[in-house]
């Protein structure tokens, strides 16, 4: 038996009921609340391997501030930078309950289960898989910061249960970009093709610096080197498991720092946040032979510094983008987060009416954690 209720065509499915504008800083952005009217007669034509989530819960990321700004940093449809489609509901991220699947769904029978999405349509293999055209929130995608989505089942993931909507929401790009680059830096892969990682030992004896928490690979048995512009972010830190923690406002040579600190050897990997204006110094940290991988690019390409080219090829040095990650990957990091009792970094939660509020402190960058719109209380 198929579900009761199932939206054969979603009607009018760009009428907002609400519709507020954000116009601040060159960033334009338009957040809808979506209104549909369902056909309740089930059609076993159409979306049959869907599912019908009620959103709960959406996080921010810095991603979505590139998109709203129609940032050249970020590409749109056909690959142009900036080229999203007008009035596009944004954020990548989001959480919710199951309401409804389609007659083949395999999440048929589980309404009210608690799930998370995997944004984008990369599902195993390697980066190849990949299509940005396809991605939550950029291009012509819809993104998760409305009350309904359809999506296909191979991007519902079951959520940890010890975690609230909230932090499920917060689950994906932050926890699972650097799980991914962490698990395909080390032990000599980088094909990502790596099993058996949720024992938490992974990392013993591997130093890595990074310019987030660290909480995740605190939790697989590495030596953490965090920095940051700010004592206290570095002291939450050490919360976490971070072992050093360096403020390269104080300390502007801190690369130097962690060659001390790893009695000049350098650490394993880098995993790499802040762009241009950090990379060299993130690659000079690096021992011979080690990876940067880039997760983010907070600083403009042109302060790229031409000393980089040497340190790459006389260390013998690898740089890595992490673009995104597959669904195997994010499945796999949200069992790893359940078994260790992980929780993302909460920082701030709005309520859906203060979305625009959520979007302008997260132009600050001076949260530790994520910020999160909440859509629905339930």
């Amino acid at each position: 038996m198929g579900p009761k209720h199932w939206p054969a065509r979603l009607l009018n499915p760009t009428t907002a009921a609400k519709c507020t504008k954000f116009d601040q800083s060159s960033v334009s952005l338009i957040l809808c609340t979506q209104q549909h009217a369902w056909i309740t007669t089930r059609d076993e034509s159409g979306w049959p391997c869907q599912v019908l989530v009620r959103l709960t819960a959406a996080s921010l990321n810095y991603r979505d501030l590139l998109v709203a700004a129609r940032s050249p940093e970020y590409p749109g449809i056909d690959g142009v930078p900036g080229n999203h489609v007008a009035d596009l509901v944004p954020c990548s991220d989001g959480a919710g309950v199951i309401h409804s699947a389609g007659p083949d769904s395999k999440w048929t029978g589980c309404e009210g289960r608690r799930v998370l999405l995997h944004p984008n349509e990369w599902l195993t293999g390697d980066v190849r898989n990949l299509n940005l055209q396809r991605v939550l929130g950029a291009a012509g995608s819809e993104g998760a910061l409305q009350q309904w989505i359809v999506i296909d089942d191979a991007r519902v993931i079951e959520a940890p249960a010890h975690l609230s909507s909230v932090e499920n929401a917060s689950l994906p790009t932050a926890g699972v970009t650097a799980w991914s680059a962490i698990r395909e830096g080390l032990d000599a892969s980088l094909s990502g093709q790596l099993d058996n990682w949720c024992d938490g030992k992974r990392l013993q004896g591997k130093t890595i610096l990074t310019q987030g928490t660290g909480g995740i690979a605190a939790a697989l048995g590495a030596t953490v080197i965090a920095t940051s512009s700010s004592d206290a972010k570095l002291e939450f830190a050490k919360k976490l498991g971070v072992t050093y923690g360096i403020n390269y406002t104080t300390t502007p040579d801190w690369d130097q720092d962690v060659l001390r600190l790893t009695g000049g050897k350098g650490v394993d990997q880098v995993i790499e946040l802040g762009g241009a204006r950090t990379l060299l110094k993130s690659v000079n940290s690096v021992r011979k032979g080690g990876l940067v991988s880039l997760i983010g690019i907070l600083s403009a390409p042109q302060d790229l510094p031409a000393d980089i080219v040497p340190a790459l090829l006389f260390g013998g040095k690898i740089v890595k983008g992490c673009v995104a990650f597959s669904r195997d990957t994010t499945a796999e990091f949200a069992r790893f987060a359940e078994q260790h009792g992980i929780k993302p970094v909460v920082a701030r939660e709005f309520a859906f009416d203060d979305a625009v509020k959520a979007f302008e402190q997260l132009q600050n960058q001076t949260e530790v954690g994520k910020l999160v719109i909440r859509i629905s209380e339930k």
